[in-house]
């Protein structure tokens, strides 16, 4: 009897988030091959088992291997899972979608909205790369990449408008301390996930003007009334946003002090400039970058949200934060639904 072949997956690329997802797939007995821009980095994880640019103290599975060459990752691949910044997807798909093979489920791990167009990932991939949706599908939740590297209990929604593809991306990355659900509602899971961040810096500059819990939770659960709002008003169903792709993954960014954005939040809320913040966070913080393309589809849908408009505004200079704070306190009393 012929022995069956194991599930390949391919992650591009070799950043924190892209690291703690190979790893999960490599304990979840998925072979994995991961594509590294640098080739130090792409040896490290092949000779030594670790990725120095993100976890250098964390062992990786020996299986996971590591190349920088694009065609090599992508050969025999079930499964392309991408880990790239939501801004610069286009230009890499642009690169990669050739090689690309007929049958590859295409993963998107990205939480952001593409600036100049409002698009989501799926709907950049779907693009760039003319892969239908079905074959299209996103990783979304309450994963802290830090904690999933040490092997702590997590779980997270794979959405696919095909069950089957989720399905099977979801027994690809199911362990003993990762547990995968399934669903077909992309559109939430998406906006879920980009919003969140934008409530996150929210919550971040709370904490560094030294506002309290109350505050804080404010924010939160307004934040999550706000990017409800959006989605459902896209076509999202309103459950989404109370699950994991929706208010857990918001509570873990707010919460979390390996939040980048809520840390990025901190900062301005301590007094940096917008390049000072990031100078100090130096790694992509996707809540800065979709802000304004959230409220631009907040505007063409007819939605309110004072929360992001005001990040928004505070990240271009617009407000002060004195300014932001007395906008948010002094909108019109009105029911709460």
């Amino acid at each position: 009897m012929p022995q069956q072949r194991s599930v390949r997956a391919a992650v591009f690329s070799a950043g924190s988030w892209g690291t703690a997802v190979a790893k999960i797939l490599a304990d979840a007995g998925t072979s994995v091959i991961m594509h590294a821009r640098r080739s130090e980095i792409a040896d490290a994880i092949n000779t030594q088992h670790r990725n120095p640019g993100y976890f250098p103290d964390v062992e990786l599975p020996a299986a996971l291997t590591a190349t920088t060459d694009p065609a090599a990752a992508l050969s025999g691949a079930d499964f392309l899972v991408l880990s790239v910044p939501a801004q610069t997807l286009r230009a890499n798909l642009a690169a990669w979608a050739p090689r690309i093979e007929g049958d590859t489920v295409i993963v998107s791990l990205m939480k952001g909205i593409e600036q100049r167009t409002g698009l989501r990932a799926s709907q950049i991939i779907i693009e760039a790369t003319g892969v239908p949706a079905e074959r299209v599908a996103v990783l979304s939740g309450p994963n802290l990449a830090r904690e999933i590297v040490d092997g702590q209990p997590a779980a997270a929604t794979v959405a696919c408008p095909d069950e089957d593809s989720a399905r099977r991306f979801q027994q690809a990355c199911r362990t003993s301390s990762f547990r995968p659900y399934t669903s077909t509602d992309v559109t939430g899971c998406e906006l879920g996930g980009a919003v969140k961040n934008v409530i996150a810096l929210a919550v971040g500059i709370a904490s560094g003007m030294g506002l309290g819990h109350n505050a804080q939770a404010v924010l939160i659960t307004r934040g999550l009334a706000e990017t409800t709002r959006l989605a459902v008003a896209m076509g999202a169903h309103p459950a989404t946003l109370a699950g994991l792709a929706g208010l857990g993954d918001l509570v873990a960014t707010c919460s979390s002090p390996l939040s980048r954005n809520r840390t990025f939040g901190t900062h301005l809320g301590r007094g940096l400039t917008v390049a000072e913040a990031t100078a100090a966070t130096r790694q992509t913080t996707e809540g800065v970058k979709s802000a304004e393309a959230i409220c631009a589809l907040a505007r063409a849908h007819g939605v309110e949200m004072p929360i992001t408009d005001v990040i928004s505004a505070l990240l271009h200079e617009k407000v002060t934060l004195d300014e932001a704070t007395a906008a948010l306190m002094q909108r019109p009393a009105k029911p709460e639904r």
